[in-house]
């Protein structure tokens, strides 16, 4: 059902970082006592090395419990799973969970411990030394967006639900696993911090390729974060097993084309990235700069009088008008806050919808939250018609 793909020790000799490797499902059952049908019924999958792949269906058709069986939270009834060729069942359970990543619903983050406590806990499992432990803390906090001065001694209640979350997935990725395992892990947050969330799992992807197995009951988001969608009736049974684009364009049954939807233009949208797109550059200037600078750059550009001003690490902070550059302000105070921000990684979906609560353009970031360029409503409008005129569903909106 996938490609052919290489696959490595689940994890080498040295301890050295190890990319994604193959997971392999073969008739995986799982039966509950007392139960007439099974949880899981024969379930087979092969899930690429380095993919992201999503599991979606409706509330109690068996995806978490297909998931957890991976790293044998739930232990199976029959069949097979091997982790990089390695049988997982013939582990000792706690040194596999050690060497896969879990992250979920509401982080799950230890409340007594901080924000260093917690993602160093599967290290400290597995006897690194303290040095290594606080340089991978740090790296790993820098890598979800906290900066370690800020939050490595806060506790989880002192911290917002986006913030727990990336702890959460620090803390999953801390021992560099070759697999990661999340189970709805952005489904308790608001839809700003949940786009934003998954902008920044589809970042760290590039960076670290490893094999997630994701699960969700949303199919738009399965859309945006998969490199492969399973789409799974009850008992785990596999409806359709394919790219985003192969189930948007030929779902297999009514069943998935339920889940698709109307609208096979708009969740096009879904599909592309902000990147992929054309952007424009506003008149940039930093906070530690003249309001006459800003006011002078504006002037030079011509055309529209709005300039964007940047913290000192280069990221978006206010939207300025020419007029509200007034002699004797500071740029940290002229103009109005940014409000919603879309990264490079983004979909048009979420630059769309950003766009609606901004109320024009938006301003689009770089990995580390820099400053990238501007994404115009113009812009995204043109794509909408053009994925219109290729599905020819131009009045089904």
């Amino acid at each position: 059902m996938a490609e052919n793909v290489t696959t490595t020790p689940l994890d080498n000799a040295d301890g050295d970082a190890v990319s994604g490797v193959e997971i392999q499902l073969n008739e995986v059952t799982k039966r509950y006592s007392g139960q007439r049908e099974p949880a899981v019924d024969s379930f087979t999958m092969t899930v690429p090395a380095g993919n992201i792949v999503v599991f979606v269906g409706p509330s109690g058709c068996g995806k978490t419990t297909t998931m957890r069986m991976i790293n044998r939270l739930i232990e199976p009834t029959s069949g097979k799973i091997t982790i990089g060729g390695e049988d997982a069942l013939s582990l000792d359970p706690d040194q596999l969970r050690r060497r896969v990543g879990y992250a979920i619903q509401q982080a799950g983050l230890f409340p007594h411990f901080t924000v260093t406590q917690n993602i160093a806990v599967v290290p400290g499992l597995l006897g690194w030394d303290k040095k290594k432990i606080s340089d991978r803390v740090e790296e790993m906090m820098d890598l979800v967006g906290l900066d370690p001065s800020v939050f490595r001694d806060r506790f989880p209640r002192q911290l917002s639900g986006g913030q727990q979350q990336r702890v959460g997935v620090a803390r999953a990725l801390a021992a560099d696993p070759p697999v990661l395992l999340m189970d709805e892990p952005f489904g308790a947050v608001d839809p700003i911090t949940r786009g934003n969330l998954q902008d920044e799992l589809l970042r760290l992807q590039e960076e670290l390729h490893k094999t997630i197995v994701f699960v969700t009951h949303d199919f738009d988001e399965a859309v945006k974060l998969g490199d492969r969608i399973a789409v799974l009736g009850n008992q785990s049974k596999i409806l359709q097993y394919d790219t985003p684009d192969a189930i948007l364009a030929n779902p297999a049954d009514d069943t998935v084309a339920g889940f698709v939807g109307a609208g096979a233009s708009l969740k096009q949208l879904t599909l592309l990235r902000v990147h992929e797109v054309e952007m424009t550059q506003a008149v940039t200037a930093k906070t530690s700069e003249s309001v006459e600078e800003m006011r002078k750059r504006i002037d030079a550009r011509g055309g529209r009088p709005f300039g964007l001003v940047l913290d000192e690490r280069g990221r978006p902070l206010r939207w300025v008008h020419k007029r509200d550059l007034a002699s004797g302000r500071r740029l940290s105070e002229a103009g109005r806050p940014v409000g919603d921000l879309v990264s490079k990684q983004s979909t048009l979906q979420d630059a769309l919808e950003a766009m609606l609560t901004e109320g024009g353009g938006v301003a689009v970031t770089g990995g580390r939250g820099e400053y990238a360029g501007v994404l115009e409503m113009e812009t995204v409008m043109n794509k909408i018609r053009e994925l219109r005129e290729e599905h020819g569903d131009g009045a089904d909106e």
